[in-house]
């Protein structure tokens, strides 16, 4: 399915609060931050000629997450960078002078990060950035898990010292459990969605996320024409919409929002031009992105900033995997997760749509920009759907 924005806010400016958080400016303080965190380099962006020629498109890249800081996923930028910036405000305010990313490591930060706990929700990516940031400044991560995120991602977020508690219920009840806890104990609840009230936090993780449009764009022979972006809460989609009007204004991209249809929040809010929690369906095995309530944040952005939203199935990721994993000749193989391929899924889907192709303007002209948010982040998994473990992916 999909949906063209005719929401009253569509191409009106983004609110001053979203242009500072991400815009150029946010843009800029995540570039300074990357520039002093260890072992970071900038992920990669393929191009993909020969998928391109076979779908009717006039060219395809993928920037690819799945190398992010080596958590395999775009959420290493978010979750991290947020604790990171928390904990140098902390500093700061105690020691009376300003610190920047630079003063990570300083004595006085690790000591004010020492008596600090933070909390989350997560599906398995976004709790692994929280947990690593929390270990770089020595501070306490605890992350909450619903029932449905498998062994091999709780494990990989507790190798970072994280406390792990496990929740009934969906990834939107571990959202509202972690806030209690939260709150009841005084930790700081560092969330990728927001609600009334809380906001500033969710804006830090999504300013994270506008490196990847930062990076992507700087490597673009020339900008795209077209931009797929998945999305659960909104977070991703929402930072690299703002980047794309930011960066271009009316010459921006054709900016489309793809969701799983057995979780698509952002889709719904688009359609009744308000936000709202959508009932809790199967499960969907784009397993990172099965949320039911969206971001009112990102929801702001988008309305405003996005231009289609749509829905893939189930079988359009597990293609999209199985595409990445097997090119054509002289495309680079990418390992997708299950959710890292959604973009892809979506354009596969509305290129088979002849009403779809139409609508979102897509032609043998059409330059499209996809992101792979996330590697193999749950292996065993992998292998599953794509009959290949990743390491054998060439």
């Amino acid at each position: 399915m999909f949906l063209l924005n005719h929401h009253p806010d569509y191409r009106s400016a983004l609110h001053p609060e979203d242009v500072e958080t991400l815009g150029p400016a946010g843009a800029n303080a995540i570039a300074a931050h990357l520039a002093e965190r260890p072992n970071h380099v900038p992920t990669p962006l393929h191009s993909l000629p020969a998928l391109a020629a076979a779908l009717g498109i006039g060219a395809l890249f993928i920037k690819d997450e799945g190398q992010r800081l080596g958590l395999g996923s775009f959420k290493a930028l978010g979750g991290a960078y947020a604790v990171i910036r928390l904990a140098l405000e902390t500093a700061s305010e105690a020691l009376g002078r300003p610190l920047g990313d630079a003063d990570m490591n300083d004595p006085a930060v690790r000591e004010a990060a020492a008596g600090m706990t933070f909390a989350c929700a997560t599906d398995g990516n976004h709790g692994r950035s929280v947990a690593q940031g929390a270990q770089l400044l020595g501070a306490k991560a605890v992350i909450f898990v619903h029932g449905g995120v498998s062994d091999e991602r709780v494990a990989a977020i507790a190798r970072f010292g994280a406390e792990m508690v496990r929740v009934s219920g969906t990834y939107d009840d571990s959202v509202v459990e972690a806030a209690r806890v939260a709150t009841e104990r005084g930790w700081t609840i560092v969330s990728d969605t927001s609600w009334e009230g809380y906001e500033r936090i969710p804006g830090l993780v999504m300013q994270g996320y506008t490196a990847i449009a930062r990076e992507g764009l700087a490597e673009m022979p020339e900008r795209p024409t077209h931009v797929f972006v998945q999305a659960g809460v909104g977070g991703i989609a929402a930072a690299l919409a703002a980047q794309m009007q930011s960066s271009f204004g009316e010459a921006r991209p054709f900016f489309t929002v793809v969701e799983p249809s057995r979780a698509a929040c952002i889709f719904e809010a688009a359609k009744r031009g308000k936000p709202g929690k959508i009932p809790h369906g199967a499960p969907t095995v784009m397993a990172m992105l099965e949320c039911y309530d969206p971001s009112p944040l990102a929801l702001r952005v988008l309305y405003r900033a996005a231009d289609a939203f749509m829905t893939a199935e189930d079988s359009d990721a597990v293609e999209a995997m199985n595409r990445l994993a097997r090119p054509s000749a002289g495309d680079p193989a990418i390992v997708a997760g299950e959710s890292g391929g959604a973009g892809l899924a979506g354009l596969l889907a509305a290129l088979r749509d002849p009403q779809a192709r139409a609508a979102l303007k897509l032609d043998g002209q059409s330059r499209v920009f996809l992101v792979n948010t996330e590697g193999a982040t749950d292996p065993a998994r992998y292998a599953e759907l794509v009959g290949l473990k990743p390491e054998e992916v060439a």
